[in-house]
């Protein structure tokens, strides 16, 4: 008798421990995987009435993929000896290629010559690198830097004007009023200047005429150049408003000066009356 209800009793545990494995792995196979991995093993568990249930593993990993950071651009300079690339087209100091090359003696035409080696180009093959003196590079990147202070940040609007050095009075004028419209909406203005043949007048002088226009609310972003030959350009923008406050404080101040030395003319002259 007691035999009997020994293995009734086992007959149930075994029942039971079948049902909570099968409720387990089948919640298991319903939860939805989200941002995971499985893992390619299977668990088969046995049931010993019915045909066997299968489930998967505990995922051990994410999906995080890994985001790789944009490669940002070299700066314009010497590269000393570190040259990446076994082949690669150089140009002397003064601008005319030597065609391709080993770096190596690329490295020994930099050190019989005392100059330096800059990479100019890195996207074509093989790589462009020029042989530089330490000025030639200092001037290219003062230029470079020069372009990108020029060059409207995103979201900034350059309007441009052009004109000839012999422009006439009223159509300055009238120039210089677009100028300073444009200037109040906080747009950058790029001007730019052609000599006329025969005109005597100063390009740079007609710039400081316009810019002293519209000083109470302009500045130049980029002074007064050369382009090239018979042209100059310059771009203005609107004063920041620390600039505005100190440009107001000066303005206040020079007018008090002028004001002190007209009323220092008029006791001289009740003096000698």
């Amino acid at each position: 008798m007691s035999a009997l209800c020994t293995i009734k009793h086992l007959c149930q545990a075994t029942r039971s421990e079948n049902k909570y494995t099968k409720r387990f792995f089948g919640i298991l196979l319903t939860q939805t995987a989200q941002k995971w991995l499985f893992s390619p093993f299977w668990i088969v568990v046995p049931n010993l009435r019915k045909s066997a249930v299968f489930g998967l593993t505990q995922p051990f990993c994410t999906d995080e993929k890994s985001h790789a950071q944009p490669k940002r651009k070299a700066a314009f300079g010497s590269v000393g000896r570190r040259i990446p690339y076994r082949i690669l087209h150089l140009i002397n100091q003064e601008g005319e290629s030597l065609g391709n090359m080993h770096r190596a003696e690329a490295l020994k035409l930099m050190d019989q010559h005392g100059l330096k080696l800059v990479l100019l180009r890195d996207n074509v093959e093989p790589p462009v690198y020029r042989l530089m003196t330490g000025q030639q590079i200092h001037e290219e990147q003062l230029k470079r830097a020069e372009k990108k202070k020029s060059s409207p940040k995103p979201g900034v609007v350059q309007k441009e004007l052009s004109f000839s050095s012999a422009i006439a009075k009223n159509d300055l004028e009238t120039k210089t009023k677009q100028i300073a419209q444009w200037i109040e909406k906080k747009h950058h203005v790029k001007v730019t200047i052609r000599q006329a043949k025969g005109s005597s007048t100063d390009m740079f002088t007609l710039f400081d005429h316009i810019l002293e226009t519209v000083s109470e609310k302009a500045t130049y972003l980029s002074k007064p150049k050369v382009a090239r030959e018979g042209v100059s350009t310059c771009v203005l923008r609107h004063m920041s408003d620390k600039e505005l406050k100190e440009h107001q404080k000066m303005e206040i101040k020079k007018n008090s000066a002028v004001k002190e030395d007209e009323n220092e003319d008029l006791k001289s002259k009740e003096l000698h009356q």
